[in-house]
């Protein structure tokens, strides 16, 4: 009799998680290992997430973490906008072990001109992009908003040279923003990640390298043309601090710019409160208002 009635338990409850694991799977198409261009023999590859409910979506472009020296395009955090009729890209790009500044920079305008060039073949809208990234990822979406039309940043990569690689909203995670700034904010632990990062991605210390330290920095670019900002960032943040975002507001402000800035009160840097319902629909309201119609 046990044995028969956890069988018919098992068979009830899988009944009922049936719909909900397709509906995860079937609601979008997911496209991998998509090469937007080469570098150094490199392959420079994107992922696709395409809502199969809607054509024509919105394009976002999803750039990961990881101190510009680790991490990928896999775990892309923003399925739930895919699910909301978005489609979302997430970029590899050359990693700092493997190139050092401006490679990261010259990859992603790259991949944004690819998604151009390529909008009528994958059937996305890419009239206007949104770029989204966290921590390191954070910093170059903000460098790409606050840096359309820098020919010093363009780069040569890829077959769509034609195409525009500017983006028409930023969401910045906890990305940094000045880093000429970044090393006497930050606590003893933001010191012993940050120090090693910034001489992998920079070439040295930023203060032996003031020129490219600035080029990289996104505060130094801001001007009265640059798209709408929303940034997210913890208060708690031991690795990023929190004033490196405040910069980047400040600088918008002066310009006039618009700017949101959500602060996640006892935040660290990264974890789910950054993504949960909250804030997603914080992000959402805001890419809907600057890419849609």
């Amino acid at each position: 009799m046990r044995n028969r009635y956890s069988l018919s338990l098992f068979l009830l409850l899988s009944l009922f998680s049936v719909p909900e694991r397709s509906f995860a799977v079937n609601s979008y198409q997911q496209i991998t290992d998509i090469e937007y261009a080469t570098a150094d023999n490199h392959r420079l590859l994107l992922d696709l997430y395409l809502p199969k409910t809607k054509q024509h979506s919105p394009l976002l472009v999803w750039i990961h973490g990881g101190a510009w020296r680790a991490g990928s395009k896999a775990n892309m955090p923003l399925i739930e906008l895919v699910q909301h009729g978005f489609a979302v890209a997430s970029v590899d790009y050359r990693l700092s072990p493997v190139a050092k500044f401006p490679a990261q920079i010259h990859d992603i305008k790259a991949a944004i001109r690819f998604l151009r060039g390529s909008a009528e073949k994958y059937g996305y809208n890419a009239d206007k992009i949104g770029i989204l990234g966290s921590s390191a990822g954070g910093h170059l979406v903000a460098l790409m908003g606050v840096t359309n039309d820098n020919q010093q940043l363009e780069g040569d990569l890829g077959n769509f040279d034609n195409e525009s690689s500017s983006v028409q909203a930023i969401v910045d995670y906890f990305g940094p923003t000045n880093f000429m700034t970044i090393l006497p904010q930050s606590t003893p632990h933001g010191l012993s990640v940050r120090i090693p990062a910034l001489e992998l991605l920079l070439g040295d210390r930023p203060e032996k390298k003031t020129d490219l330290a600035r080029l990289a920095s996104p505060v130094f670019h801001v001007d009265e043309q640059d798209p709408p900002l929303l940034i997210i960032h913890g208060d708690q943040d031991p690795q990023v601090p929190i004033n490196q975002s405040h910069e980047l507001q400040g600088k918008y402000e002066q310009r006039q710019r618009d700017v949101t800035f959500k602060v996640i009160h006892g935040g660290a840097h990264g974890g789910p409160e950054f993504f949960d319902k909250e804030r997603m629909q914080l992000v959402e309201k805001f890419l809907r208002k600057h890419l849609t119609p």
